[in-house]
């Protein structure tokens, strides 16, 4: 049968082939049409970065999905016709709004039933562009239908009386939403679900050209009250546009939007829980099994080669390798692979291709900073089957063991001496966002990294930092606060010197008991601070839950980031507690305590970790101090992500990028960046970590 694009296109009609429509970004960022939000969500793990014009806002926002469930937004909108603020301190920067966004699925869709979410629009924000909304979607072969009710910005039009009025007349008028800079930051809940709201709604329709979406839409605000004095004229409450899908990772959109003004924007987005990572070409294979065991007795195994062969396949660092009983046993600290599994089933290949029938298992100890932290233990036969596809993978995982570390009685078989030094070259990203001063402050750095071991557990470490490209110069603006200046004086630390020396640190780690861990450590501690500290963990192996505490002496360093420190000194530390949940991979961490601006309260930091190590999280802290003394911003926030660049590169590697986002540098709620955590150091005691990835055992 003949089918005419143009016909299917305009009518979706019956006998055209029905594509799921995509879920795309709305103009604010977050699923949705295009001023309107949708009830859909992005897949889990799904990360978007948005841009877009329509005059007079232009808007840039991050959207993340850490679960199916729900959705979170970070935004910045640049409204052209209106400065920042005084002259003097903005120059010619048009205003800048941040904003924090969340939506949450309140019922998923089935055949019967829409799909339900609730939502809020600058929840965190100055409350320019606040708003509330329940909202439903159904799907209809390629249309995906929408239909909400919402307060505040989305549904200024106020079209009906507000339903909540029967709970008080409270709910009948809504607050100024035009926060004052001492209020900016507040979850303004005392505005939410008030005043006369409007429905919205519209149609998503996948066409049958698969790259292409088209949007219509209905929204409920009708530019008449729009935020500081700034009305715009609406021809039409119906909006017009479309996506195309120029890449896997890249959306267009263009619209016609208050019948006369256009919308352009672009999306950049992908999935770090189910995007594929590249495959390693450039790692050595993986050793074959051989079909019979060696004939060589372990004391005649010429143990330096296979070190040798265990850090260039295996990534291990080799300490000692040692005998007890039919069991051969590495001590090591591994230095390529971030899957745990992987590296363990490379050094069973080895060892199996070592030595003779006499050794029945393979016990590898893992150490971090001459610290173990587990030992992981495979039976040799099962392992021989399995490598060699006569076993299901899941015999193994079910008899291979993890165990916390403790001394035992062995032979020594061999002992490697010490590499004390090592050195690494890379580059070095930070930046400050939406300032008055320029909406994207940066710098670029050369950065040379060098550590050399006294001990397996007592080393030194530093960074010396070269100047490559650099615009905090413009940062002049630094908000009202009565605090001292602990991180706001980032303009000089970033400008007075072409070289730095943002580290310079002496450490000493322990185990203190089976599940009871130290470390102390003094020196150049961060780009801002110098002095010197200790941190205490304790964490049962295979446990959910661990605490530790840290206290440090530090004093503020000169802005040229050398040797010479200022005079403003401080005691600061937490108390921590941490607790995996057990469901959708969930990381609480509580802290408690004293912070470098000399103010105490407490830290809550959620993030979940997808199975391929990539992380998202948020935190929030919350001090002793008012919002006069703490100024804009009025208490500390932000988002961030973690991602393995195992995840993003063709070889193997330990080291992640990790990106934060917080609205303002300020004072208040400032914590101590410490290069070590005992927490990450120990992160081998996850055994559902291990589990989770296990199938790489065989790769």
């Amino acid at each position: 049968m003949k089918r005419h694009f143009l016909p299917c296109l305009l009518l979706g009609c019956a006998t055209c082939a029905h594509a799921e429509p995509r879920y795309t970004q709305s103009d604010f960022g977050g699923v949705g049409l295009l001023q309107t939000p949708t009830a859909r969500m992005a897949p889990a793990g799904e990360l978007s970065v948005n841009a877009n014009r329509t005059d007079p806002y232009s808007r840039y926002s991050v959207s993340f999905q850490p679960f199916d469930w729900l959705e979170g937004s970070f935004r910045y909108t640049a409204i052209s016709n209106r400065d920042y603020g005084a002259a003097a301190l903005s120059g010619d920067q048009s205003y800048k709004d941040k904003a924090i966004d969340a939506k949450l699925r309140l019922l998923k869709e089935s055949h019967w039933l829409p799909e339900v979410a609730l939502g809020g629009r600058d929840i965190g924000g100055t409350g320019l562009f606040s708003s509330e909304y329940f909202v439903g979607n159904k799907r209809f072969g390629d249309l995906d239908v929408s239909l909400g009710l919402a307060w505040g910005y989305l549904g200024n039009r106020g079209d009906i009386d507000n339903p909540f009025g029967v709970l008080g007349d409270k709910f009948n008028d809504r607050p100024d939403n035009s926060a004052t800079v001492a209020d900016a930051g507040e979850f303004n809940g005392d505005s939410y679900f008030r005043g006369s709201p409007s429905f919205f709604g519209g149609v998503n329709y996948q066409t049958p050209w698969d790259p292409l979406s088209i949007k219509i839409e209905y929204e409920g605000n009708d530019y008449e009250n729009e935020p500081l004095n700034n009305n715009q004229v609406q021809d039409s409450p119906i909006n017009l546009g479309l996506v195309f899908k120029a890449g896997d990772s890249v959306d267009l959109h263009a619209a016609w939007e208050r019948g006369n003004t256009a919308m352009f924007g672009i999306t950049l987005h992908t999935n770090f829980a189910t995007r594929k990572a590249p495959a390693k070409t450039f790692d050595p294979p993986a050793e074959p099994v051989q079909a019979s065991m060696p004939k060589v007795a372990p004391e005649d195994v010429k143990w330096a080669g296979v070190a040798q062969r265990l850090q260039k396949n295996a990534g291990y660092r080799v300490e000692r390798i040692a005998q007890r009983d039919s069991e051969l046993i590495v001590y090591g600290e591994q230095t390529r692979y971030f899957h745990q599994p992987k590296a363990v089933g490379r050094a069973a290949r080895i060892l199996d291709n070592s030595v003779n029938d006499e050794i029945d298992w393979f016990t590898v100890v893992d150490n971090r900073n001459g610290v173990p932290i587990q030992e992981i233990s495979l039976p040799r036969e099962t392992f021989r089957e399995v490598a060699n596809k006569d076993r299901s993978i899941e015999d193994l995982r079910r008899v291979t063991e993890q165990n916390a570390p403790v001394p035992h009685q062995e032979k020594e078989l061999f002992a490697q001496e010490l590499s004390p030094f090592t050195y690494g070259l890379g580059v070095g990203y930070k930046q400050n966002v939406g300032g008055p001063d320029g909406f994207i402050l940066y710098q670029f750095t050369a950065d040379l990294t060098a550590e050399y071991r006294f001990q397996r557990d007592l080393w030194w470490n530093g960074m010396l930092s070269g100047n490559l490209v650099n615009n905090f110069d413009k940062f002049k603006y630094t908000a009202p606060s009565n605090l001292p200046r602990v991180r706001t004086f980032v303009r000089e630390y970033m400008t007075t010197s072409d070289v730095t020396m943002p580290t310079f640190q002496l450490n000493k780690a322990r185990q203190l008991d089976e599940d009871l861990y130290g470390m102390v450590y003094g020196g150049y501690l961060e780009s801002m601070f110098a002095g010197v500290g200790g941190e205490l963990l304790y964490r049962p192996m295979g446990e959910r839950w661990a605490i530790g505490g840290n206290l440090n002496w530090v004093q503020q360093r000169d802005f040229e980031q050398d040797f010479g420190l200022r005079d403003y000194n401080v005691l600061t530390g937490h108390v921590t507690g941490y607790y995996r949940l057990p469901f959708e991979d969930i990381l609480a961490a509580v802290s408690v305590g004293r912070y470098l601006a000399r103010d105490y309260g407490v830290t809550v930091d959620l993030s979940r970790e997808f199975r391929n190590g990539v992380r998202f999280g948020g935190f929030v802290t919350l001090t002793n101090v008012t919002q006069d003394e703490y100024g804009e911003g009025s208490f500390s926030k932000g988002i961030y992500f973690s991602i393995p660049f195992d995840e993003l590169m063709a070889s193997s590697t330990m080291r992640r990028a990790n990106l934060a986002w917080s609205p303002l540098t300020r004072d208040g709620g400032a914590s101590l960046g410490r290069s070590y955590s005992l927490y990450s150091l120990t992160e081998g005691r996850n055994i559902d970590l291990f589990h989770n990835n296990f199938d790489k055992v065989v790769e």
